[in-house]
Parts: C-alpha cells; sequence; structure tokens
C-alpha cells in the first residue's frame, strides 16, 4: 500500500459507529439514510406517473419532484464518499452543484401548478435567475475566508436574493393562488412555506462557520434536504391527487 493511500484510508471514517466521535457516526448514518430517502422519493414519484388521470401538467411536476429526488439521490451517494473517505470533510462543491440541478426545478413547480401558460414562463425565468444567483453568490462566500468582507458581502448578497424569491412567490403570484382550486390553494400556501421556513436553514448553516466549528451543518443539511425534496414532492403530489378527484389509479 502506498503511503497515500495507507493516508486516506487512516484518515476515513469508520463504518463501525464507535469508530469516530458520535457526531461524525451520526452524520456519516445520515448520509447513507438520506441517499436512501431521496432513491425511494424518486421511485415513488415514477410510480406516480403511471396513473392515467393526470393532465400534461399535472404529469410534468410529478416528474419534476421524481427527477429531483433522482438528481439528489446520486449527489447524496457522492457526498457520502466524500464525507467518508476525508475523515469528515464538508462536500461542499457537491452540495452547490445539488443545488444548482434541483432547485430551479423546485420552483419551477408554481407555475406549473398553476397553469400559467406562457406567463409561466416569465414567472419561472424570473425565479431561476434570482435562484441561480443566489447560490452562485453563495458558494463565492463559502469559499472566502471566514468573517473576511467577501464573505460577507456574498452572504448578504445571496440572502437578498432568497428574499426577491420569496417576494415573488407571496405577492406577484398570491392572485393566482388565491384563484387557483381549493385544495390546489392550500397545497401552494404549504409549498410556498417550505420555501420560506425550510430554506432558510441553509444561511443558518452557512453563518455556523462563524462558531468555529460547523460540523453540525451537515447533518442539519442532510435533514432540511430530504424535507425540502422528498417532503416538497409528497405535497405536490397530494395537490395533484386532490385536484383530479382522488387517489384511485386511473391505469393499471
Amino acid at each position: 500500500m502506498t503511503p497515500l493511500i495507507a493516508a486516506a484510508v487512516e484518515t476515513a471514517l469508520s463504518l463501525q459507529f464507535m469508530g469516530n466521535s458520535p457526531l461524525e457516526s451520526i452524520t456519516l448514518y445520515a448520509f447513507f439514510a438520506t441517499t436512501i430517502a431521496m432513491g425511494a422519493g424518486a421511485a415513488f414519484f415514477t410510480l406516480m406517473l403511471f396513473r392515467g388521470d393526470l393532465d400534461t401538467e399535472q404529469y410534468t411536476v410529478v416528474a419534476l419532484s421524481a427527477l429531483i429526488c433522482g438528481i439528489a439521490c446520486v449527489n447524496y451517494q457522492q457526498m457520502t464518499g466524500v464525507y467518508q473517505a476525508t475523515g469528515g470533510g464538508f462536500p461542499t462543491g457537491l452540495r452547490y452543484i445539488d443545488w444548482l440541478l434541483t432547485t430551479p426545478l423546485l420552483l419551477l413547480t408554481f407555475p406549473l401548478l398553476l397553469g400559467l401558460g406562457w406567463d409561466s414562463i416569465k414567472v419561472f425565468l424570473q425565479l431561476v435567475l434570482l435562484d441561480l444567483a443566489m447560490i452562485l453568490l453563495g458558494f463565492v462566500g463559502e469559499i472566502s475566508p471566514v468573517g473576511s468582507q467577501n464573505w460577507w458581502l456574498f452572504f448578504a448578497l445571496s440572502c437578498g436574493c432568497g428574499g426577491m424569491i420569496l417576494l415573488t412567490l407571496f405577492f406577484s403570484l398570491e392572485e393566482a393562488i388565491h384563484d387557483a382550486p381549493v385544495e390546489l390553494a392550500k397545497s401552494l400556501e404549504t409549498l410556498r412555506l417550505f420555501i420560506l421556513i425550510g430554506w432558510a436553514v441553509y444561511p443558518l448553516g452557512f453563518l455556523l462557520a462563524l462558531s468555529g466549528d460547523a460540523t453540525p451543518r451537515e447533518l442539519i443539511y442532510n435533514v432540511a434536504d430530504v424535507i425540502n425534496k422528498v417532503g416538497f414532492g409528497l405535497v405536490v403530489h397530494a395537490g395533484v391527487i386532490n385536484s383530479v378527484g382522488g387517489s384511485g389509479w386511473g391505469r393499471r
């Protein structure tokens, strides 16, 4: 065994729970659990595509939920390997890749469920540009020295983009949501809370770096990602099912 490989093996976290610190082991197992949860979510939403009573837009939003969970499952498999092999190192780059791919798809759900037609393109472009700016600015802040001027600047700019996303969802789309069928409107209001509350976890995790020990952040992010992807998709699914009048299968 070469010295480099030997060093890597020595650094890697053990699969035995007692072989690491309790927090490291809990976080490692959380990575495994999150990978499985994302895969299960992708499988469930894929099965829902075989219903025979969904229109084009409803079919598309369920497919998006499957795609989001599928992308996250693959990313989490890679992040688990990085976290274990580096002895608890943060898979920051992979996390931001995951967010770049999945969060625009989450936001696309809103105009699709509302059936805004051509207006959905305008709304989606507004949301996705703000979202991409939020993530890219956050990444620049992430790789800047903690507590530095750049760190604070890019964090503030990223949060500003997030605030504009919330303004779009809670004000620009308010009338359209109010005019939607009652059950669908309830689901959309719940989905907005996922963005308002669920996404607030990530800037709070960013600020944990100021404590000097950001280790708990990975565990917090894992739990938040399951809620904000699989949980979000389940609410989407419930809204779609209610809008078509029941949970039965249109075809087998």
